[in-house]
């Protein structure tokens, strides 16, 4: 539907920083995006409207997320996220993808806030 690539294992969608824009962009988005890198790198920049879900602390924020809306997760290159994404699913949270490449692909086309 919206050009998903799919990587790092068939339960993994991993999506291209432009697809996920437009999608973010979407009148109504239903998508939560979360990051998933520590606090430091989180303060570095972050895309923004993204929710901040360390993977170090990963269960304790995964309580907060919502569990009716589709939850898109990044880090810095996409290894985390990965991760993240995995462990949403098994705790029945809509996980529904990561970006590839992580912030530091978006950061090549788009902007990222402090």
């Amino acid at each position: 539907m919206f050009g998903w690539l799919f990587g790092g294992g068939g339960d993994v969608k991993t999506l291209d920083p432009g697809v996920l824009r437009n999608m973010l962009r979407e009148k109504d988005s239903p998508y939560v995006l979360v990051d998933v890198r520590e606090d430091k790198e989180w303060a570095g920049g972050r895309i923004a409207g993204a929710i901040h879900a360390p993977l170090s602390r990963f269960d304790e924020a995964a309580a907060k997320l919502p569990k009716d809306r589709p939850i898109i997760f990044y880090c810095a290159s996409g290894m985390r996220s990965k991760t993240a994404l995995r462990r949403a699913k098994a705790m029945g949270l809509n996980a529904e993808g990561h970006l590839g490449g992580g912030i530091s692909r978006w950061a090549r086309n788009f902007p990222v806030v402090r």
